[in-house]
């Protein structure tokens, strides 16, 4: 299976759950860059969260 990516516009390579940061206090996932806290679009971030390294 292919694993999903994404280029945050930081520059950071968002591969795997460690790369995110879940936002608190909200009912459904909203998941950020770890290093600078934009958002990640849903979609892919639920699909990242879902990755481990192997």
């Amino acid at each position: 299976m292919t694993r999903t990516t994404y280029r945050c516009q930081c520059g950071a390579h968002i591969e795997f759950k460690q790369d995110l940061e879940k936002e608190p206090g909200t009912t459904t996932p909203n998941w950020k860059c770890k290093e600078c806290g934009t958002p990640v679009p849903g979609i892919t971030a639920e699909k990242i969260s879902h990755q481990h390294p192997s």
